[in-house]
């Protein structure tokens, strides 16, 4: 007898298998922003000049695909350690994105009877597969100014001996720093892995690279999407080599395609471009930083990214975002990301054209309102 997929019953199956946990969770919103300027992701304005994309369309000509790619990805992962300058004793790792390497890293060490930790606000993601893989996850408030308390993160540690601490360096969405002394701190008195989340290395120029295998538990992840590289999804984790073979057996096979490793290993013979974008962001972000501060009713907070956190007036947030929006403009809205965040938008740097128009609309939504 064909069984229906429609009703009732459909919905009482889905209860019965699907965990509560899952069932629980909002889907990660993640916008097109068609037709409209995105300011939302984080999105690196720049794209290659034409004669760097013949180039790399020429290797793109050799990769067969009909092969599998090499699991392992050894040929990117030596380009990778060369241009990082990481000794042999480091091992490295690449993901699909970073969003996959804090999956397996949650997945190998996590499970329902262990504590998954990190300062709040920060990264969406450390919470959300915390919670998809049913480990516990524990929040610790940030200071008034976003920093990260350390007595109340160690307090925290002593208590819940997490299993693995995330610290964002810089933090996503505020943009705060880790300064050594947290580091070390942290280091020293967690008994399970730490990883440095530096998914904006480039427009922060500060790293704790040097410090993976001087410390047994410490771990470092890097992405290529903020360096203008987003649509081929790669990012790398570093460390010791013991915590990578657990890894590598949680790490699905051919995880990174051949066109990401052949187009990645192209892009790290033009590295001098990248960075050299990058420095322009960090340039616009302290122009934009400088006028929005200059902007009525709005506080704005310091940022080692390509992004900055702005505060609206008392009860305008969402009417903010909404002005933005009409007007043509795509900013990510995060009053009910976190209760710290109330009232908050956070808005990607890009090109100074780009930057001016935020600027101008911002300006002008804020008068109509009347703040």
């Amino acid at each position: 007898m064909k069984r229906s997929l429609s009703g009732e019953s459909f919905k009482s199956s889905v209860s019965r298998w699907v965990p509560a946990r899952i069932r629980n969770l909002s889907l990660y919103p993640a916008s097109t922003g068609k037709g409209m300027l995105k300011l939302d992701a984080m999105e690196n304005p720049y794209v290659w000049p034409e004669d760097i994309r013949r180039l790399w369309q020429q290797e793109l000509h050799k990769v067969p695909l009909n092969c599998y790619p090499d699991p392992q990805a050894s040929a990117l992962c030596e380009q990778l350690k060369k241009w990082c300058g990481l000794n042999n004793n480091v091992g490295l790792m690449l993901g699909n994105g970073s969003d996959e390497l804090i999956q397996i890293i949650a997945m190998t060490l996590g499970g329902p009877d262990r504590v998954i930790l990190a300062p709040e606000p920060s990264f969406a993601m450390y919470s959300l597969i915390a919670q998809v893989i049913g480990a516990q996850y524990v929040g610790v408030r940030r200071t008034a100014n976003f920093d990260i308390d350390l007595p109340a993160l160690l307090d925290a540690i002593d208590e819940h001996n997490p299993c693995c601490i995330f610290l964002a360096h810089p933090n996503n969405p505020t943009g705060n720093l880790c300064t050594p002394e947290v580091v070390e701190r942290v280091l020293d008195a967690a008994g399970g892995l730490v990883v440095l989340d530096e998914a904006y290395h480039a427009f922060s120029r500060s790293t704790f690279l040097d410090l993976v295998g001087d410390h047994d538990n410490l771990i470092v992840i890097r992405t290529f999407s903020k360096l203008g590289l987003a649509a081929l999804r790669l990012g790398f984790l570093a460390g010791p080599k013991d915590w990578l073979a657990e890894f590598n057996k949680v790490r699905l096979p051919y995880n990174i395609n051949t066109l990401t490793q052949a187009s990645v290993c192209f892009a790290l013979h033009h590295m001098d471009w990248f960075e050299g974008r990058a420095a322009l962001i960090r340039d616009e972000r302290t122009r934009l930083l400088r006028a929005l501060e200059g902007v009525p009713g709005l506080t704005v907070y310091p940022s080692a990214g390509n992004f900055l956190l702005v505060r609206t007036p008392a009860g305008s947030g969402q009417a903010v975002f909404e002005g933005l929006k009409d007007g043509g403009i795509l900013v990510k809205n995060l009053h009910s990301a976190h209760p710290a965040l109330a009232e908050c938008l956070r808005v990607t740097v890009s090109t100074r054209e780009h930057n001016e128009s935020l600027y101008k609309l911002l300006s002008e939504v804020l008068a109509q309102l009347g703040r």
